[in-house]
């Protein structure tokens, strides 16, 4: 038996057509809802870029401009170079003053955010309320970034390193809170089901049916924001948080510019050496 040639499939198919626009009209419709909803957006979203470009004066010809002044400082900054030994010797304790500022505030929000995922997880949480209650926390902390944080704890306690590890606990509390409350609700109920058949209580249901499908993600989450902490630390240093980026700072405003890329530099080597080892123990943590 032959198969049908396409020209006759084509034929088929054309004589067909008229019954099956009287059987679904709906689906040969040249305008529905669907299609002048995707329409209206796009035109919407036209509009809103061409608002933002006119409101935010974004000039071409400044953009381009901008780039000869941007060679400049880059021909300024080479070669990368410190002015003397004991320059170097400030620019790696600062370096290491932000590894232990990202450090300390990522496992000290790690802690304190646990409890608080547990609230904010629908399947480990007390009741609803505390639930509600936990998110709307946590959200309020994550709203405010970690440089503003860094500004008020720079208020409160001085300038130095401790503000700058408040301001990572108190940014990293938010987001860690969220990450491990949605980790424990997207935990494999198996282990737990198990649990309950075999007449555990609440708290060992927590305890031996989600924890320990949840802890390797939860290391592994706290692994990325060590690093991206790494990178923030710099940040918030610039405004007397401690740090590399107090140094880095004040270079600028003297116009040190060989002594700011040799500082870049360093950064760029630590956070890449930082993300090559982390990836390596997250990759290590969920058996990958």
């Amino acid at each position: 038996m032959t198969a049908p040639r396409p020209q006759a499939l084509r034929a088929d198919a054309l004589a067909r057509l008229p019954a099956l626009r009287l059987a679904h009209p709906g689906v040969f419709r040249a305008v529905t809802p669907g299609r002048v909803g995707v329409v209206l957006a796009l035109l919407l979203g036209t509009a809103l870029l061409g608002l933002g470009i006119w409101r935010l004066e974004i000039e071409p010809a400044r953009l381009l401009s901008g780039f000869g002044q941007l060679l400049h400082f880059l021909t300024l900054m080479l070669p990368p170079q410190p002015d003397s030994w004991a320059q170097v010797r400030t620019v790696l304790h600062g370096l290491a003053e932000t590894l232990a500022i990202a450090f300390l505030g990522t496992l000290v929000a790690a802690i304190l955010a646990f409890p608080l995922g547990l609230l904010a997880a629908r399947n480990t949480t007390v009741n609803a309320v505390v639930r509600f209650l936990s998110r709307r926390v946590l959200d309020g902390i994550r709203g405010v970034d970690e440089l503003i944080w860094a500004l008020i704890w720079v208020s409160v306690v001085g300038l130095g390193p401790f503000a700058g590890v408040l301001a990572i606990i108190t940014a990293d509390i938010g987001i860690f809170g969220k990450l491990y409350s949605e980790a424990i609700e997207a935990a494999d109920r198996k282990a737990e089901e198990g649990v309950i058949a075999s007449g555990g209580s609440r708290p060992a249901r927590i305890g031996f049916g989600i924890l320990p499908e949840v802890l390797p993600v939860m290391a592994g989450q706290g692994l990325y924001w060590f690093e991206s902490n790494v990178r923030s630390s710099t940040i918030i240093g610039i405004v007397g948080a401690g740090g590399i980026g107090l140094i880095l700072a004040e270079m600028i405003r003297t116009l040190e510019w060989p002594v700011v890329s040799f500082i870049v530099a360093l950064i760029l080597v630590m956070v890449a050496v930082i993300d090559a080892i982390s990836g390596r123990l997250r990759r290590r943590l969920m058996g990958v």
